[in-house]
Order: structure tokens, then C-alpha cells, then sequence
């Protein structure tokens, strides 16, 4: 029979520092680390455990002794029970110092790379309302406040519009004003709830798979156009008619009015046909004058101001003077090809993702650049000894892997090709770190650039330029 933890109190902790997912660091009386998610470096706390490991416990603040200057009010009222923004209670500077010592750190404990002055980390000119996609989830049973369970009151609105509960995958929080998205967001999301529950559209129950409304997705470009998409479980057509024709006497200003009818298991629409009830199926972003199309299945950075400045920064560490064969890989919808294409002699992105590299062809046709090329596979099967041949010696690769970093076979074909540099992108570090470790006989790290993408949480990303060592 497995034996459960066996929960521990300690006193009196001072919180030192802010760790890995956004728990902050304090130490037990025998050296262990204690990762605390409702506390603030510079805290001094109790601690009730509520999990214990060989390295380490985790644990919850009970009782606060002494709270640190690094704090700060919490803007939105879901804080702490929603898990989106886990560092809304930390001053902004605080959180900028916390990530621009996690990117050092990793680098150089994961990594063991010899680095130069690591730049200052570029802060975001908006701390709230920056996303430009969100997604909400339906329920007919929402989560529960603690006061309205401690009330014993009858409570007979169980509906939700709004987030996962963390780690709960059948929990809706409702959301009364989310400060992540730019208006209309809330108004939209608050409108669809109203209107669906005053005229008994049923709201989804995840574990008897029933009810009509699913998800709602909304996305609101730079160019001020916006898409919303409604996801039905149940193919009712007057009862989805009539919802979206509300919505679109309500907000004329959407562009892109969209509807999925998803029966599966998941809520996944990728594998599903997208319906335009009105208006275009896309919206457009800008950067620079390039024009983006934007669908509801494509991937674009979720802060489109910082990709601008993150972009740049990726422009400027390849140094590019007109006459380079710059590689893209694992471009996406091709935003950074196309945006560093004017400064390139010809870019080549790949991707794995076949839709996203037709709609990086459409989005150059558009932009009317002829000097890139976009091929569709798997990094590990299609950058090989075969394609450089076919397309050209790189004189430039830019890399902007997913979270869990590039594949062995690609970091190995990377050394193989040895171009002069190397931009790495990463949104991870630590296995930015990792990757990094793999090419530093041949690679030293010249520039480090971390971009804060994603104010209020502890993602970070970071920008690498790798340079070949002199002597070889």
C-alpha cells in the first residue's frame, strides 16, 4: 500500500529566490529546498509541506511573517485560484531580474558555456492586455469559490466561461475580466455567457461528453482586426444560428466570425473543419510593413509587439549584409524568414508542420518576397547532408526549436554544416543550455539577448549568437 506524505510544518523561512514554473525557493531546516507557489522572494513565511522528495519539498505559505518589498498588488481578481499569471503579486523589475538570472544560470550550470556580458533583458512596454490569442472553455458545473462553498448557500448558476483549473481537468473557472487581451475580449466572452445562458443554449459537461457549447477562441490583431471562433459539441443548427447572429449585431468590429462542430473527446481543431459563419476566415498582423495571414489554426507569437523586438534582436545577431544563404529552421508560418528576408540574399525555412509552411507560402506570395523558400517535414529526416547539397552551403542558420529543443540528428547536421553563425531562439533555456553544451568545441557564445515575452508569468525567452571559433 503506498504510503502517503506525512505533511511537515516548518517556521520561520525566508523565501531566497524565484525557481523553475514559477514557484518561488526557501530552504528547510535540513538544506532541502522548499518550492512554494504563493510566496514571494523576500518573504518570511511558515510552510506546510505537501510533498516530500529525497532533494526537495514542496509546500504552501500558512502564514506570513514578514512580507517582502518585492511585492506588489495583484491587478485581477482570479489571482491565485486561476494559475495563469503566477507573478501578478511581484513587482515588475523583480520579475526582469528573476528571469534574466534564470537564462545565466541555466547557461552556465546546464550548459557550462564560457559567456560574455549577458545584455540586460528587454522588458515588455505592456504588462497586462498584451496576449493576442486567448481560449476559453465552457462548463454547466464551475469552480467554486471558497466563499460561496463556506456560504452553504444553494447555488443554482453552475456556468462558466473561462480557464482550466490547474491540474483539473473538468474545472471551469468563470472569468469576470481576464487582463491578458485587449478589449473587446471580455466583452465578447461576457456577451456569449449572457446571451447563451438567458436563452438555454447548454454549456458543456466534460464527463458526460453532452451540451452544445465547447470553447471559445479570440484573437485580436496589431491591425485591430479581430477573429472569434466558437467550438459546438452538438451540431444543433438554429440554437448555433442564433448565437452567432447575436454576435454579430453585437460586435460589427469582428472580422473573421468562425464556428467548429467537434464531437471528439478532445477539443483539439486541428484535425477539424473550421467554418466562416462571416466575414474572412483570417485576420492579418503587421510588423514592418509585412502582412501576416492569420487563421484559426495557425500559430503566431501570442505578444505581437515583443516578436517585433524579439525579431529584431534575431536580425541583429545574424548580422546580415545582403549576400547571405540564411536557413530558417523550424520556421513556422515563416514570420521570421520573411522578416529578415529584405536583409538576405535567400532564406530556406523548414518546418514539420505542412499547413504552417502553406501558409508561410501564402503569407510571401502576399508580401510579394521572392527570395525564400518553404519546405514541409520532419527537422531530423529533411536537414541533411542530401538537402544542403540541393539548396546551398548557409552561410547564416537561425533555430527557433520548440520547448524541448532540437533533436540530437539535428544539432549533429548543424556541427556537419558549420556555418559561420549560428542565431539559436529558444523559449527554454535550460534546453537552449543543453544544445548549446553539444556545439561549444566548435562554437563559442558571443551574444546573449533574453526577451521577455509573457509579463506576469516566468517564461522567458532568449537569443543566442553562436560564432565559429577562430581556430578551427
Amino acid at each position: 500500500m503506498r504510503r502517503k506524505n506525512k505533511r511537515q510544518i516548518f517556521e520561520n523561512v525566508t523565501v531566497v529566490d524565484a525557481g523553475a514554473k514559477g514557484k518561488s525557493v526557501g530552504k528547510a531546516p535540513d538544506g532541502r529546498v522548499i518550492f512554494l507557489s504563493n510566496a514571494v522572494p523576500g518573504d518570511v513565511v511558515d510552510v506546510m509541506t505537501t510533498k516530500k522528495r529525497s532533494a526537495y519539498f514542496e509546500g504552501l505559505a500558512t502564514h506570513f511573517h514578514v512580507l517582502s518589498d518585492k511585492r506588489t498588488q495583484p491587478e485581477c481578481q482570479h489571482f491565485g485560484v486561476c494559475g495563469g499569471c503566477k507573478w501578478q503579486n511581484m513587482g515588475y523589475e523583480h520579475q526582469l531580474r528573476f528571469k534574466q538570472n534564470e537564462v545565466e544560470n541555466n547557461l552556465r550550470r546546464i550548459g557550462h558555456l564560457e559567456l560574455p556580458k549577458i545584455s540586460p533583458i528587454l522588458g515588455s512596454m505592456k504588462q497586462y492586455f498584451y496576449r493576442n490569442k486567448m481560449e476559453f472553455s465552457f462548463s454547466n458545473s464551475r469552480w467554486l469559490t471558497e466563499s460561496e462553498i463556506n456560504s452553504e448557500k444553494d447555488i443554482d448558476d453552475r456556468k462558466a466561461l473561462g480557464f482550466h483549473i490547474p491540474g483539473m481537468w473538468d474545472k471551469i473557472l468563470d472569468i469576470k475580466k481576464c487582463h491578458l487581451q485587449q478589449d473587446p475580449s471580455n466583452a465578447i466572452r461576457l456577451e456569449t455567457k449572457r446571451f447563451a445562458s438567458e436563452n438555454g443554449l447548454s454549456f458543456f459537461d466534460p464527463r458526460k461528453q453532452e451540451g452544445l457549447l465547447r470553447t471559445m477562441m479570440i484573437r485580436t490583431a496589431s491591425t485591430g482586426e479581430i477573429m472569434v471562433l466558437i467550438q459546438f459539441f452538438e451540431d444543433k443548427k438554429e440554437q448555433r444560428e442564433l448565437l452567432l447572429n447575436h454576435l454579430a449585431q453585437e460586435f460589427p468590429e469582428v472580422t473573421s466570425l468562425l464556428y467548429v462542430f467537434n464531437s471528439k473527446q478532445n477539443d483539439t481543431i486541428y484535425d477539424q473543419e473550421v467554418v466562416c459563419f462571416l466575414g474572412r476566415d483570417h485576420i492579418f498582423e503587421e510588423m514592418e510593413g509585412l502582412q501576416f495571414k492569420i487563421n484559426a489554426k495557425s500559430f503566431y507569437q501570442t505578444n505581437s509587439e515583443q516578436a517585433h523586438e524579439l525579431y529584431k534582436v534575431t536580425r541583429d545577431f545574424a548580422g546580415l549584409t545582403g549576400d547571405e544563404l540564411v536557413y530558417d529552421l523550424y520556421t513556422g508560418t515563416g514570420t521570421i524568414a520573411q522578416f529578415i528576408s529584405k536583409k538576405a540574399k535567400k532564406v530556406i525555412g523548414v518546418e514539420s508542420v505542412p499547413e504552417a509552411i502553406e501558409d508561410a507560402k501564402a503569407n510571401a506570395r502576399h508580401n510579394n518576397i521572392t527570395n525564400v523558400e518553404f519546405f514541409a517535414g520532419d527537422m531530423k529526416n529533411v536537414f541533411n547532408e542530401q538537402f544542403i547539397m540541393q539548396h546551398g552551403q548557409p552561410d547564416v542558420i537561425i533555430t527557433d526549436p520548440p520547448r524541448d529543443g532540437m533533436h540530437k540528428n539535428v544539432v549533429e547536421q548543424l556541427l556537419l554544416v558549420a556555418p559561420p553563425k549560428i542565431v539559436y531562439v529558444s523559449c527554454n533555456s535550460a534546453t537552449q543550455a543543453r544544445d548549446l553544451a553539444l556545439m561549444k568545441e566548435l562554437y563559442e557564445v558571443t551574444k546573449v539577448q533574453p526577451v521577455d515575452m509573457f509579463p506576469q508569468t516566468h517564461h522567458v525567452e532568449n537569443v543566442v549568437l553562436l560564432e565559429k571559433r577562430a581556430n578551427l
